[in-house]
């Protein structure tokens, strides 16, 4: 659990930080960046929270 948590938060920062580069530079590839990181980290965060969910309801 704790690995999860220090990885989504990583994520995150990753993702604010490329984000930042590109307030700083104007370069659209950081901000496909920021967004593809963006997406994967919450399509993750979602089904790592489906799985406790459906482990409590069993």
């Amino acid at each position: 659990m704790l690995i999860f948590r220090w990885l989504a938060t990583l994520l995150l920062l990753a993702s604010a930080l490329s984000f930042a580069f590109y307030l700083g530079t104007g370069r659209p590839q950081y901000k496909r960046l920021g967004i593809l990181i963006l997406k994967w980290t919450l399509i993750a965060a979602l089904a790592f929270f489906a799985v406790l969910f459906a482990g409590r309801i069993a």
